[in-house]
């Protein structure tokens, strides 16, 4: 499934300190949330829920540069909330879901993050 780069008010380090920031935030939450669930439901077959379900991650950005693991696990938080929405498994807790570190890779023409969800119940 390919999806947008997560906005960077959703990254943990980003301060948003005006009541405008703290909209925008929900915004982009709800949005990413929405766009994943709305994916998962046109692409994925109907055998949902799955009791246990595994996430692997690529970000793949423009430019080079150090990136931080931890932080993306937390701006990528509203999208293991749309899988649970989609109805993939009944929680994103760790017994439901097991989310693996996120990979960067560079792709200069088209940043998009890559998620594959494997079910691990069979």
């Amino acid at each position: 499934m390919i999806l947008p780069i997560p906005h960077k008010c959703l990254h943990p380090n980003h301060r948003s300190w005006s009541r405008g920031g703290a909209i925008n935030k929900a915004k982009q939450t709800k949005k990413q949330r929405h766009t994943t669930r709305d994916q998962i439901l046109d692409t994925f077959p109907e055998d949902l829920p799955w009791s246990k379900c595994e996430v692997l991650v690529t970000l793949y950005h423009k430019h080079r540069r150090q990136r931080d693991a931890d932080n993306a696990m937390a701006s990528l938080k509203s999208m293991y909330d749309g899988i649970q929405d989609a109805g993939v498994v009944p929680n994103d807790t760790p017994e439901y879901m097991t989310r693996r570190e996120p990979e960067f890779a560079i792709d200069k023409n088209q940043p998009r993050t890559e998620v594959i969800i494997r079910r691990l119940d069979r």
